[in-house]
């Protein structure tokens, strides 16, 4: 049997990067003027953190009282899941990475709009109160044998709950 010449009409086309073009140029770098100028946009705004910090725990104790007042129900928890996340995003960021850990816990228990239903109150309450101690008395990092022994405490009762 003869074979017969088959031709191919697949090309390979290769696209530019142009990601490599908008993170930094050929050469991959990045600009390191446009992160100074993000650095120094931080620096500035750091001492405002505290306020804002301040703000989102008048959030969360509002939360709370809520709680307390109209009972634990989906309006309540879902209400304090939302200040729960929004701490988890921004407290290492306002420079207090436990407060991060402790809104992560707790988020962590929450996150399944179900089973949020079935945490105990009494768990929730302990995250509140501990993110309220750790910026009330200055604690930022799990470093502080305080913060260390609150969340690996908190954490472990949250995976007995779940578990």
């Amino acid at each position: 049997m003869q074979e017969s010449a088959v031709s191919n009409p697949a090309q390979v086309i290769r696209p530019p990067n142009t990601l490599r073009m908008k993170v930094g140029g050929a050469f991959g770098g990045i600009d390191a003027g446009a992160i100074a100028k993000a650095e120094e946009a931080l620096k500035a705004m750091s001492a405002q953190f505290g306020q804002w910090l301040q703000d989102e725990i008048v959030k969360l104790d509002k939360a709370q009282s809520d709680i307390r007042t109209e009972g634990y129900n989906a309006k309540t928890a879902e209400a304090l899941y939302f200040r729960a996340h929004d701490l988890k995003g921004l407290g290492s960021t306002y420079q207090y990475p436990l407060v991060t850990r402790l809104a992560g816990s707790l988020c962590k228990m929450m996150d399944d709009p179900v089973k949020r239903m079935g945490a105990p109150v009494l768990l929730l309450d302990a995250h509140i109160d501990a993110i309220k101690a750790v910026v009330r008395d200055q604690i930022q990092t799990d470093d502080h044998p305080t913060g260390k022994v609150l969340a690996e405490a908190l954490e472990a009762r949250v995976a007995e709950h779940l578990g």
